[in-house]
């Protein structure tokens, strides 16, 4: 006994792989939304951190300042107390964003033993701008060196969080994922649409192959 087929299965097939699309692009089109600004940022900023090294762009500039500062009396009992007074002293809007110290110790000079002091360093990173204070326990002034950015410097420390905190990091991260997001629905949407999977797998192939290769030879 034959079976009628019914005749509105393929056109409601057709249609939910319509809809799925529409949908897939809409979601696509709002992610690539919302990283548009960020993405333009991260962007710019990654093509000068890529020439820092090689062919370099005289873009980014710090410009540098240094000078020494007396303590007052009596002088800080510890590194955190230097930190608190030089965020007073040089109107600092934030804590210092990293305290070391490095514990006195005895090293050889002309084949003599000497007795060297701790030494504090408090580091205090923003955008714009670092401020390094570098005291010797025992001396009665504070060496500091600030380093102020210009606008790309600016954008290149924004790339790499510089002074940030916690919500920039997760801001960044959202970034992130929405690439990965991107990447796998563009290669959906590139094989649903363009149905060229070969041209997909050469492409895709011939990159991974290009930086393999360029990879390798920078071994």
């Amino acid at each position: 006994m034959l079976q009628t087929q019914n005749p509105e299965a393929p056109l409601n097939r057709k249609s939910k792989r319509i809809q799925w699309l529409k949908w897939l692009r809409r979601i696509h089109a709002w992610v690539g939304l919302w990283g548009a600004a960020l993405g333009l940022l991260f962007g710019v900023s990654g093509i000068l951190l890529n020439h820092r090294m090689v062919m370099k762009i005289p873009a980014v500039k710090m410009e540098q300042s240094h000078i020494e500062m007396a303590l007052p009396q009596p002088l800080p009992v510890d590194a955190k107390a230097l930190a608190l007074w030089l965020q007073v002293q040089l109107s600092i809007d934030r804590e210092a964003s990293k305290i070391s110290i490095d514990p006195e110790k005895t090293v050889t000079w002309a084949d003599r033993n000497i007795q060297q002091p701790s030494q504090w360093r408090v580091d205090f990173h923003s955008p714009q701008q670092s401020v390094t204070a570098e005291y010797w326990v025992g001396n009665t002034y504070v060496s500091i060196k600030r380093q102020d950015a210009n606008a790309f410097a600016f954008i290149t420390r924004l790339h790499k969080g510089v002074g940030m905190g916690t919500a920039w990091v997760l801001l960044a991260d959202t970034l992130a994922g929405g690439l990965v997001f991107l990447s796998l629905t563009g290669l959906l949407l590139w094989t649903k649409l363009h149905g060229s999977r070969l041209a997909m797998a050469g492409l895709g192939l011939t990159s991974l192959g290009s930086m393999v290769f360029i990879t390798l030879n920078s071994l």
